[in-house]
């Protein structure tokens, strides 16, 4: 049944914008269409700004929005440079909604063609609101200048499993074989129902192998708030891509840049990380060789018996897990990247597909990390039995892998036993149990639920129930503001604590990736060079979300010029090769190409700044965001928690002792943790001091009102939010 419809023009995009957004209100069937003023694109460019933007003036100011109130949003945007074919990596978008985990805004950023069909069908942004009384689908056909509002009929026989969704509505809604590759679905599993790691899946068609494959937005539950809103899918047709569809106020500069960056990609990417063929696949061998693969619940950072390449994750065997060629794979037309990679055949092992043959979209590196290493697990197969399972059943692997690795660390720890889980015994390697919490979560059913609300609300419930110290879930619980950490051990990297714990919406790598150039190149040694990356690279990683970009090609493979730069700048003491400047220029000149606002590298962070800074004020609102929110990591993030971690690398742990003067002869493991321990947070505490200084924020964490007068967000709400915490 049509519960609305509305049809509309559809007219070009100019500079890489459709100079409107399209609003819907699930409660009561609203469709509108909104203007996206000058001011808009000024200040907050496109993706994350114009979702936190929308979202800003959508949600209620005079309380604090719950991640299940009906005012509560998901909006979804790609930006300017979002759908373009000829530059490497232009297919992303960002997702915002407030996190059931959180309780503040959450952002995650996925590939897919969504996105950028979104836009070539007439909008820079999606925003939906409220909830509607049964499940719906919501279409947007920008071939046909239709959008739809629709409820699930009783005889649509519609799968609940993400990856027969996706298929059975890219065929119901393409015209033939030819017009599947227009159409792109957003959808989750019924695990999202039952948990707060729902994530969400974004379609996209490969005539190759006749199968829609998906990436996922998946931090934070927002497919917990998808569902929530009884949404079943959203699903977007697209008119036909060309080089010309978005316009750029300078075509012919634009795929300049473009080329110069492809062939860089395809030529030095065989003799680097090898994207094209592994992907993200190519980390846990490095990760293992640097102790920095997190294992057994972060309590090391390798395999224990195993060294170097020959864990079961290295490059060899992922090349035999990935199925199809190098640079076969891309999750947008044109990356020349490619990492987007599949294992074709897979057998199922267990669950309802026991024993089916099917595509298995991955694994990439944090689900190898999180659901393997992090369990105790060295088998690829069982990877990409969870792999599968917590795609079509709409979870996070990422929060799937860090609160079972905790889950399994409080089974051994005598917190849990059989008794408690329901039979299953959860000691680190128990993948088959493991498993079956899956499919527990994926039923509502069991211990499943318990695990599936997250390891802050696990912590509370174990010490209320089980009688489990508070001071030890605490500290080997790997979350922190709600959201469980994605997979890197932090433990000896100062510089990373920094950029899991000031984060906005919680311990997600892509705002500070620092962890090698402090602890491999020690390129960042002092507090105030650690506090410049802190300001720098969360600006910077930032403004890729804000015009529908990966950082992968920014970063995964590195021009030749690279060589030339020392790692700091001799005059400033500031990095220099971690920013990889070359590429820094090309992006400056892209930007300007597309959207003709001519910009140099400053304006660039200037944008990223007001939307890292106006976010941050988002959560303050939102009443978290301020030093306190900052504070009380996990100790185990920080340093070792129990003898047994401190004895696996008790070498260097007694030298950085002994050069800090303490006495530590004749002292026990225990004694020797108490010392480290109290040092270890005092260096946090003087981080989060440098860190507040280098992004203009007072000593409450909060930005100033000189920062937001010179970042130009200093309208009155704004103002008042911040002057109480000055």
């Amino acid at each position: 049944m049509i519960l609305a419809e509305m049809k509309y023009g559809i007219h070009e995009v100019q500079r890489g914008y459709t100079n409107r957004t399209l609003y819907i209100n699930l409660t009561n069937n609203e469709i509108q269409i909104k203007p996206v003023t000058d001011g808009m694109k000024e200040n907050f460019i496109g993706g994350k700004g114009f979702d936190l933007w929308l979202m800003w003036n959508g949600l209620p100011q005079d309380k604090i929005v719950k991640w299940n109130d009906p005012e509560n949003e998901i909006c979804i945007s790609s930006g300017p440079l979002g759908g373009n074919i000829f530059y490497p990596g232009s297919g992303k978008s960002i997702v915002t909604t407030i996190s059931p985990l959180t309780d503040m805004i959450v952002d995650s950023n996925v590939g897919g063609y969504f996105g950028p069909y979104l836009k070539f069908s007439g909008f820079d942004a999606l925003e939906i609101q409220g909830k509607s009384q049964q499940e719906v689908i919501v279409l947007i056909d920008g071939v046909k200048g239709l959008i739809q509002i629709k409820s699930i009929e009783e005889s649509e026989e519609l799968s609940n499993f993400s990856h027969e969704l996706t298929q059975q509505l890219t065929e119901h809604y393409a015209e033939d074989d030819r017009d599947k590759q227009r159409v792109s679905i957003v959808s989750t599993g019924p695990a999202a129902k039952y948990t707060n790691w729902g994530l969400l899946n974004f379609s996209w068609y490969v005539p190759g192998r006749k199968w829609a494959s998906n990436k996922q937005a998946g931090r934070g539950g927002i497919g917990t708030v998808f569902a929530d809103k009884n949404i079943k899918a959203l699903v977007c047709r697209s008119p036909k891509v060309s080089v010309g569809s978005n316009n750029p106020a300078n075509l012919e500069e634009a795929r300049k840049i473009g080329r110069a960056h492809t062939q860089e990609i395809i030529k030095l990417d065989p003799v680097q990380n090898e994207m094209r063929r592994v992907g993200t696949g190519h980390l846990p061998d490095i990760m293992n060789v640097t102790d920095l693969l997190p294992t057994e619940n972060f309590r090391f950072g390798a395999h224990r018996e195993i060294r170097g390449k020959d864990i079961p994750y290295n490059r060899e065997i992922m090349r035999g897990i990935y199925s199809g060629k190098e640079g076969g794979d891309g999750c947008w037309i044109g990356c020349t990247v490619s990492c987007s990679h599949y294992s074709e055949g897979y057998e199922v092992r267990t669950g309802p597909f026991k024993g089916q043959k099917l595509i298995v979209d991955g694994p990439e590196y944090e689900t190898i990390a999180g659901c393997g290493s992090n369990w105790g697990v060295w088998d690829p197969q069982w990877v990409l039995e969870v792999n599968f399972y917590c795609d079509t059943y709409g979870l996070d692997t990422i929060s799937v892998g860090t609160g079972i690795a905790f889950v399994m660390e409080c089974f051994e720890a005598g917190i849990l036993n059989k008794e408690k889980t329901g039979g299953l015994e959860l000691n680190f390697g128990s993948v088959e149990a493991a498993v079956e919490l899956i499919h527990q979560m994926a039923k509502g059913e069991g211990f499943g639920v318990i695990v599936g609300k997250g390891i802050k609300q696990m912590k509370q419930y174990f010490v209320e129930n089980y009688g489990a110290d508070p001071q030890f879930v605490q500290d080997i619980g790997m979350e922190h503001k709600g959201l469980e950490f994605s997979e890197y051990v932090t433990k000896e990297s100062l510089a990373q604590q920094g950029g899991y714990g000031l984060a906005n919406k919680g311990p997600q790598h892509d705002e500070a990736w620092l962890i090698f150039d402090d602890v491999i190149r020690n390129s960042i040694p002092t507090f105030q060079d650690k506090a410049k990356a802190l300001q720098y690279f969360p600006i910077w990683r930032t403004w890729f979300g804000l015009c529908g970009l990966c950082k992968l090609p920014w970063n995964d493979i590195q021009p030749t010029s690279q060589a030339d730069y020392p790692i700091k700048d001799p005059k400033t003491g500031e990095l220099v090769r971690a920013k990889i400047p070359d590429h820094v220029k090309w992006y400056t000149e892209y930007f300007s190409a597309v959207t003709g606002r001519e910009s140099t590298i400053d304006d660039l962070l200037l944008m990223s700044e007001r939307v890292y800074n106006f976010q941050r004020i988002f959560n303050i609102r939102q009443g978290k965001g301020l030093r306190e929110h900052d504070s009380n990591l996990p100790y185990r993030a920080v340093g070792p928690v129990t003898p047994l971690e401190y004895e696996s690398r008790a070498e260097r742990y007694d030298t950085q002792l002994k050069e800090m003067k303490n006495d530590i002869e004749g002292k026990s493991t225990e004694e020797k943790i108490k010392i480290l321990r109290k040092h270890r947070e005092e260096q946090y505490t003087k981080l989060q001091d440098a860190v507040y200084i280098e992004r203009g924020w007072s000593k409450n964490g909060c930005p100033t009102i000189e920062t937001v007068k010179k970042l130009g967000i200093d309208f009155h709400k704004i103002i008042d939010i911040i002057t109480p915490y000055q």
